[in-house]
C-alpha cells in the first residue's frame, strides 16, 4: 500500500496519541499538526519532523501551500479537537483536498450531518468517523450472536443495562468538556460510542426517554428495534460506591472506571482490548471500509434528543442507579 500523508488537529488532546499510533502502525506519515496548546512532546515518539502550528490560520495556509505545490499534499486530516469544533475542522480538511477522519461525536447536531453530506458531494472527499466499539471482539461476537438468534426467532427482544462510570476530577468542569454547548454534556461526551454500538447491534431507536440529566450524570431508557435499554452514565467517582460486583474492593483499589453491559442478565465483558482499536479503524478506512456520516447519524440523533429532553425522574423503565 502506498504511504499516505496525514495532518492532525488536536495534537495535545487526550485521544491524539491513539491517532498518532494508528498513523504510524498503518505505515503512513504525519506532515503537520495543530493545537493551540504547545505541550505536544508526545509527537517526538512518533513523528518528530512534522510541522507544528498553534494557530489554525497558519496551519490552514500550510496545508493549502502543500496542496498547490503538489509537494506533500495531505491525503487525510485526523481530527481530535473539542466536539464543537469538529464540523469546522472537517470542512477545513475537505477544503484542502483531504479526506477527514474525525473522533466521535462527529458533530453535535443532526443538521450538521446533512450539511457535511452536501460538502462531501461537492468536494469528492470522504468523511470518516472512529466507531471503535464496532471493532471490539466482544461486541462483534455479540452482534453475530444477536443476528443468529434473530434468524431463528425474529420476534426475540433483549433487555439491556448499560452502566458506565468514569470518574473525572475538578479540571473537567473547567475545561470545554464541562461546557454542554461545547461538549454536548455527559451523555454525548462519554456515551455517544455506546449508543452507536447499541444501535449497531440491536437496531434503530424507536423511543428515547431521559430520567436524569445533571452535570455529572445522565440516565434514561431507549427502546430499540430489538432491545429495551436502561442506561446510566456518570463522571462522579462517588457513583463507584453504587457498584455491587464481585470486586467488593473497587474503591479501595482506587479504580476510576466501571464499564458494564448486560444482555438478558448476561454480562458482556469488554473492559480490555481498547488500545489497538484506533489502528484497526484506520486500517479499515485506508482499505475503503471505514464508517462514514450515514453510520454516525443514528447516535448523533440519539444524543441530541437526550440533550434536549426534559428528565421525567423515577418513572417507567429507569436504571437501578437513578
Amino acid at each position: 500500500m502506498i504511504m499516505k500523508n496525514f495532518a492532525l488537529i488536536g495534537a495535545a488532546g487526550y485521544i491524539a496519541p491513539r491517532h498518532l499510533k494508528a498513523i504510524k502502525e498503518t505505515g503512513n506519515t504525519l506532515l503537520a499538526a495543530l493545537d493551540p496548546f504547545d505541550s505536544v512532546g508526545i509527537m517526538d515518539s512518533y513523528f518528530p519532523d512534522a510541522a507544528f502550528f498553534t494557530e489554525p490560520e497558519r496551519f490552514d495556509r500550510h496545508l493549502d501551500k502543500m496542496r498547490r505545490s503538489g509537494n506533500g499534499h495531505i491525503d487525510y486530516v485526523s481530527i481530535c479537537s473539542p466536539n464543537y469544533l469538529h464540523d469546522a475542522h472537517i470542512r477545513m480538511a475537505l477544503r484542502n483536498g483531504a479526506h477527514a477522519i474525525c473522533e466521535k461525536p462527529i458533530v453535535l447536531n443532526p443538521w450538521n450531518v446533512d450539511a457535511l453530506q452536501e460538502i462531501e458531494k461537492e468536494t469528492g472527499q470522504n468523511i470518516y468517523t472512529i466507531l471503535q466499539l464496532r471493532h471490539h471482539p466482544a461486541i462483534i461476537r455479540l452482534n453475530e450472536k444477536v443476528k443468529s438468534e434473530k434468524e431463528k426467532e425474529p420476534s426475540k427482544t433483549y433487555d439491556v443495562d448499560l452502566t458506565y462510570i468514569t470518574s473525572r476530577g475538578a479540571w473537567y468542569h473547567r475545561s470545554w468538556k464541562g461546557n454542554p454547548e461545547k461538549s454536548g454534556g455527559v451523555a454525548t461526551n462519554i456515551g455517544v460510542h455506546f449508543f452507536d454500538m447499541l444501535t449497531w447491534v440491536f437496531g434503530p431507536a424507536k423511543e428515547n426517554v431521559v430520567h436524569l440529566s445533571e452535570t455529572d450524570r445522565s440516565a434514561g431508557f431507549l427502546q430499540l428495534e430489538n432491545a429495551r435499554v436502561r442506561w446510566y452514565l456518570s463522571i462522579d467517582r462517588n457513583d463507584l460506591a453504587k457498584v455491587n460486583t464481585k470486586q467488593q474492593t473497587l474503591n479501595t483499589k482506587q479504580q476510576t472506571t466501571f464499564r458494564s453491559i448486560t444482555v438478558n442478565g448476561e454480562e458482556i465483558e469488554f473492559s480490555g482490548g481498547f488500545t489497538d482499536l484506533h489502528t484497526v479503524s484506520y486500517q479499515n478506512i485506508l482499505e475503503g471500509k471505514g464508517y462514514g456520516l450515514a453510520d454516525a447519524r443514528p447516535s448523533v440523533y440519539i444524543v441530541h434528543s437526550i440533550r434536549n429532553k426534559k428528565p421525567i425522574g423515577k418513572t417507567g423503565e429507569y436504571h437501578p442507579f437513578v
